[in-house]
């Protein structure tokens, strides 16, 4: 690694296809081997990969993906607040050691809405509770409703009355227990006036099971993080996401070495001490170092590697991603900042060289774009499935929503645009 930190100060650049890592002796086997990292703010990934926050690779279905597999998806920011907002929080209710805060209905409601709840949230039960002091009184399942005939009568008359009640400080192994015990789905987790706080499913502890190495946060729900931008608005955007219970924001720009970006870092910084933000991007040390005094939990480094970025060819700028990554990670470690190597792999040593540069984690779009869990839209080619993909800075991209992130809305909204 110290030879390829030599590079840093050099006038050369070098990227990816330049440079070789050189074998060395090694007392470990692969299937030994780590590769865990430290993401920021005692976030640690079991998988230093992140998904990039465009519209053609990363919604919910992604990031659930990513973070069931050890590294972290990161939601564009092409939708409206609502709509990223629905999408962080079908991540954090994907999976948790225990669902807090779960949606219960009241005894007087009718078959009818707590079924429309069930089909709305893709949930097969709803805790019922006294509608004047919320003591839980009963649960309602599918197979409490499936052959109700009178949808108006209310749910109380179909309710199984004496759920299996567990404390919050329950171990895992005594609620698989108990699921077993009592042949049931659902354990729901009550506080000493008996008030339902918790929800533990069968299925959450299922898939716990089947990914080891998911990364959660401290109550067991997936890690999640979303992109934001620099106008004011992306302050309200900001709020809603963290209301969701999202882990990571991404002040998502081109060029990170912006007074625009460092005051957006500071804002956002305002509204949480507890979210880790990201910032980028930059490709200097000095543009490392800018972020750093903004605040910035991480920098993100890439300014046009990207398999399908034209910013070099339509700005004429940028930094070859190697030296980039070598020349922001010097003060970003001095100052124990992780960084993030984004754009410009094309194979899997290119991770390794990444890492090797100085980079935590490194963050990819193309490598994802044509899985099922990306959202680009699919179309048949001569006989073949294909999915669409596109560059954020791309017109359509830019029309949906991106423009900021090039500091371009008023350019788009008169017409004045590279084509």
């Amino acid at each position: 690694m110290s030879a390829l930190l030599n590079f840093a100060g050099d006038e050369e650049g070098l990227t990816f296809d330049d440079v070789l890592l050189e074998p060395g002796y090694s007392e470990i086997t692969p299937d030994k081997t780590s590769t865990e990292s430290e993401f920021g703010r005692g976030i640690r990934l079991n998988m230093p990969i992140l998904s990039a926050a465009m519209d053609t690779v990363t919604e919910s279905a992604m990031a659930i993906a990513m973070a069931r597999l050890g590294g972290l998806g990161v939601i564009h920011k092409n939708l409206s607040i609502q709509e990223q907002a629905a999408e962080v929080r079908k991540v954090k209710r994907y999976e948790a050691g225990m669902i807090a805060d779960p949606i219960v209905m009241s005894e007087k409601s009718t078959l009818s809405e707590a079924i429309d709840v069930m089909r709305r949230h893709k949930i097969s039960g709803i805790p019922i509770v006294r509608k004047t002091s919320g003591r839980l009184i009963g649960i309602l399942t599918n197979r409490d409703v499936r052959f109700a005939s009178d949808l108006q009568r209310p749910v109380s008359e179909y309710m199984s009355r004496r759920p299996v009640c567990v404390s919050k400080d329950v171990t895992r192994e005594h609620a698989l227990e108990l699921l077993h015990r009592h042949r049931i789905e659902k354990l729901l987790v009550v506080d000493e006036r008996e008030v339902c706080i918790g929800l533990i499913t069968v299925k959450d502890i299922e898939r716990s099971r089947m990914f080891p190495f998911a990364v959660k946060d401290e109550v067991g729900r997936l890690r999640v993080g979303a992109a934001v931008g620099v106008r004011e608005a992306d302050m309200a955007r900001g709020e809603a996401l963290l209301a969701e219970g999202c882990d990571v924001l991404v002040v998502d720009t081109a060029h990170g070495h912006a007074r625009a970006v460092a005051e957006a870092v500071k804002a956002l910084r305002a509204l949480s001490n507890e979210a880790c933000l990201v910032a980028g991007n930059v490709a200097t040390r000095a543009g490392a170092e800018s972020l750093i005094m903004a605040g910035a939990d991480v920098v993100k480094v890439g300014i046009g590697p990207g398999s399908i970025c034209t910013t070099r060819v339509v700005a004429g700028i940028g930094v070859p991603q190697l030296t980039a990554i070598a020349e922001a990670a010097a003060p970003c470690h001095e100052a124990g900042v992780p960084v993030i190597a984004d754009g410009g792999v094309r194979y899997s040593g290119d991770f390794a060289k990444a890492l090797a540069a100085g980079a935590d984690s490194v963050m990819i779009g193309t490598m994802l774009a044509g899985t099922d869990e990306s959202p680009g839209e699919t179309f048949l080619y001569q006989g073949r499935s294909y999915k669409s993909y596109r560059g954020m800075g791309s017109l359509s991209a830019m029309a949906r929503g991106s423009a900021d992130r090039y500091f371009q809305e008023s350019l788009i909204e008169s017409g004045k645009t590279v084509p």
